[in-house]
């Protein structure tokens, strides 16, 4: 738990430091370190070509991704399988589908899964983590209690495995694909906490806050109309990787038959659990959406760790 609670007590830090240092503003200089970083570009070209799948996929995909068109060309209890070829370009499944239209169209589910996982931890998380920085910010001994009672709890979160936690959460709410994003975005939930309640504490002793005191302004008015908005931007970074984690946390979660019980709606970590079965006798059923969750997850975080970099004082130039 140490190490991922001190990476994140460090980005709260870094972009406190970011701010303070320096006139411009922290979010123009850190587009300037990313223009020239190709570790960036390349995390961003993935992740338009990725988004860029996943809206238009389900137009593209050259039949439907449920219909069984060729099932009388697979024997999967023989293990006879059809392989690329000019009509299936990723050859058929174990039900005769075209598992190129699949693919195209669980890119969409994949995303969802992940960006709604994300928004559900970004949300409680924000909530949590404002509440705990503004009433330690503010003081007093209802505060210290409040902050303690939150963070307490937060850290109890952060001590168990991320998928284990996640396991847990989605084996009490049943299969199902909402069951997937809840338990994900639940993961979520103390990283975000943590890494804003940091950001707000460390934000507290920054110049402008001084002089906002000095000028009699109120704490509730300075918390939150200058500290709270100052404090996003790590948690905006942190989105980004979290993206990452939740997209293969959903496909681990779907694997082990937690995710969506219908079948035929393709999911990138359903397909991957489908072929588990066939792998000896068609091992790329396996290989095409497996490459599809770790191409995706090493796109966000590139970008995420390279905006996390630009954030970074001792690197600016």
């Amino acid at each position: 738990m140490s190490t991922k609670t001190d990476k994140i007590d460090r980005l709260a830090e870094l972009t406190a430091r970011s701010e303070t240092s320096t006139g411009a503003s922290l979010w123009v200089e850190a587009f300037r370190r990313l223009r020239s970083s190709k570790m960036a570009i390349i995390g961003a070209c993935v992740i338009a070509l990725f988004v860029a799948l996943a809206i238009v996929g389900p137009w593209l995909a050259p039949y439907s991704a449920e219909a069984q068109t060729w099932r009388n060309e697979v024997f999967r209890n023989q293990g006879i399988f059809v392989g690329p070829r000019a009509e299936n370009w990723f050859g058929l499944d174990h039900l005769g589908r075209d598992e190129f239209s699949r693919f195209l169209v669980g890119a969409r589910q994949t995303l969802l899964v992940g960006v709604v996982a994300t928004l559900l931890g970004f949300t409680v998380g924000a909530l949590l983590g404002g509440l705990s920085g503004a009433a330690l910010t503010l003081g007093g001994r209802v505060g210290r209690r409040i902050d303690t009672v939150v963070m307490r709890f937060i850290d109890m979160m952060l001590a168990l495995p991320s998928l284990l936690l996640a396991v847990s959460v989605a084996a009490v709410l049943g299969q199902s694909l909402t069951t997937v994003m809840i338990a994900v975005g639940v993961v979520q939930i103390p990283i975000f906490a943590r890494l804003l309640r940091g950001a707000m504490l460390a934000q507290g002793g920054s110049d402008y806050v001084l002089a906002a005191r000095a000028l009699g302004v109120r704490k509730r008015r300075i918390v939150f109309s200058q500290i709270l908005p100052n404090s996003l931007s790590p948690v905006i970074v942190q989105a980004t990787l979290c993206l990452a984690t939740a997209i293969i946390e959903a496909a681990a979660l779907s694997y082990l038959g937690l995710g969506n019980p219908d079948p035929a709606v393709p999911e990138w970590g359903v397909m991957l659990a489908q072929s588990q079965e066939f792998f000896d006798a068609a091992p790329m059923l396996a290989v095409y959406p497996a490459l599809g969750i770790i191409i995706t997850a090493l796109g966000f975080t590139l970008l995420g760790e390279a905006m996390r970099e630009a954030l970074d004082p001792k690197l600016r130039s």
